[in-house]
């Protein structure tokens, strides 16, 4: 796309967000209730699901499993648009007021706190804690927005949203979830998409005819960005809670497994992002294929 499309097509989501704005409050049907067989996450996208220890939960504690690793994820997401947000403000300094980017950028603002806001009440509705992150997430998350080139941190919000992008489809194409998330990934899947559409064609100025060691770094930040979201979702707290007899092996079980699924289910785009720039070669295979499992 050249830049003069690349404009009028902008100029035409920044319109859409202005005319019709999807507002969680309005949109998602907070006032459905789920019954004692609705699910909350694919049974796909569970950790343990799959593994022959699967078999040894109660349903009750195959659905609640779900339950705690939806609102897991939803709470990863929204502190990582947090982030993000806090990132597109130290952009937009840089920015002259009139420009398309900086015009776009306020409303993916925008969209992005309604996203967190959206999330905190998905959460409430779940009644279920989310474990917070760590203080090495947190070192590494702040080390990213605050200091990173912004074509690295572009990369890495990209990298976020492509996963929970993937996410958001299985979510609401899956009858049996519960309809307050199915809505709630609905809503985010239609605005992250502009958002995608956007960042990736912000960054083709930087990833188009890349050289080696620029694919290679790109590619690098990519992997890590998904090794470090990956590493909030499964929590070994949820097997003590529901009260396995042994919840170290349950979890390093669930563990092992679910980095076999996340693969299968979770990284098509960003594989195929990652391909786009040619980003794969003989120095990154092997780190993407060690961290991730990923098979190239």
């Amino acid at each position: 796309m050249d830049s003069v499309n690349f404009e009028v097509h902008v100029e035409r989501m920044i319109q859409l967000s202005k005319d019709k704005p999807l507002l969680p409050e309005t949109y998602i049907p907070w006032d459905d209730e789920p019954n004692e067989d609705t699910l909350f996450m694919p049974e796909k996208l569970v950790s343990l699901e799959g593994h022959e220890l699967w078999a040894t939960l109660t349903r009750s504690q195959q659905i609640e499993l779900g339950r705690l690793e939806v609102v897991q994820v939803m709470y990863s997401y929204a502190w990582s648009e947090t982030l993000a947000c806090y990132f597109f403000n130290r952009h937009l300094l840089k920015l002259n007021p009139d420009s398309i980017e900086y015009r776009f950028l306020i409303r993916e603002i925008i969209e992005e706190f309604r996203h967190q806001e959206m999330f905190g009440m998905a959460i409430r509705k779940l009644d279920r804690k989310p474990i917070l992150p760590t203080r090495l997430h947190h070192f590494f998350g702040n080390f990213t927005v605050k200091w990173l080139p912004s074509s690295l941190v572009f990369m890495s919000v990209l990298s976020v949203e492509l996963m929970a992008d993937i996410y958001a489809k299985h979510i609401r194409k899956d009858d049996k979830v519960f309809s307050v998330m199915r809505k709630s990934s609905e809503l985010h899947h239609i605005e992250e998409g502009r958002h995608i559409f956007y960042t990736e064609a912000w960054l083709k100025k930087f990833t188009h005819n890349a050289g080696f060691f620029k694919a290679s770094s790109y590619s690098i930040i990519v992997m890590l960005n998904v090794y470090f979201m990956r590493t909030l979702y499964v929590q070994k707290r949820f097997f003590e809670q529901m009260g396995v007899s042994d919840p170290d092996l349950y979890y390093r079980e669930a563990n092992q497994n679910y980095n076999k699924k996340f693969v299968e289910h979770a990284l098509g785009a960003t594989v195929e992002f990652v391909k786009s720039f040619n980003g794969f070669n003989w120095l990154t295979k092997p780190l993407w294929n060690w961290i991730l499992k990923v098979k190239l």
